[in-house]
């Protein structure tokens, strides 16, 4: 189910726009369904004219939802997969949320396995990426920047981690920063 584009999330009274969800779609944990999460980004993508890089956002949604389908309770039957597009100051932050499993997002570090790349690539190709676990499942997201947009630091916290941290407990850190193929990166929506 694809929703409308919502609000801008407001910081105080008065405040300027910081963060706008611009759609989210809910689609059946299968893999047909994949094409048409692609669809969904580069269609709002579009409609919205933010200067991102539309194919890596494309991409990068892609190999998270495969992911999300075959590691996770969303691949079984009932399951589903939540894409969130938000624009932010300097880029677009893209969400896509699961139905939790076992284990954590892990970037594997063999380039010539034959599989396995999806988080790979989206550590070389977003600005940053992190995810968030809670009961309800994980949150894996990924901020692509504008050409005009600002570096963004590895210790700030995502928009999304910092706005769910008001709303429900957040469990830390995900990884060991000695560990150079996990990496869960925080963002502020002010560094965007």
């Amino acid at each position: 189910m694809e929703t409308p584009t919502g609000g801008p999330r407001r910081t105080g009274a008065g405040a300027s726009p910081r963060a706008k969800v611009l759609g989210s779609l809910t689609i059946e944990g299968h893999p047909s369904q994949v094409a048409a999460a692609r669809a969904f980004v580069a269609r709002t993508l579009g409609s919205v004219h933010l200067k991102v890089d539309s194919d890596a956002a494309t991409l990068l949604t892609s190999e998270i939802v495969t992911n999300a389908i075959l590691h996770t309770k969303s691949g079984v039957d009932g399951g589903a997969v939540t894409i969130v597009i938000i624009g932010v100051p300097h880029g677009v932050l893209i969400e896509v949320i699961d139905d939790g499993s076992a284990g954590v997002p892990i970037v594997k570090g063999d380039l010539y396995a034959a599989e396995g790349h999806g988080l790979f690539l989206v550590q070389q190709l977003a600005t940053q990426w992190g995810y968030l676990r809670d009961p309800a499942g994980t949150t894996v997201w990924f901020h692509l920047p504008t050409p005009d947009g600002p570096e963004v630091a590895d210790d700030e916290p995502s928009p999304a981690v910092a706005d769910r941290d008001r709303r429900r407990p957040h469990p830390g850190p995900r990884s060991s920063p000695a560990d150079p193929y996990t990496r869960s990166s925080r963002l502020s929506v002010a560094s965007l």
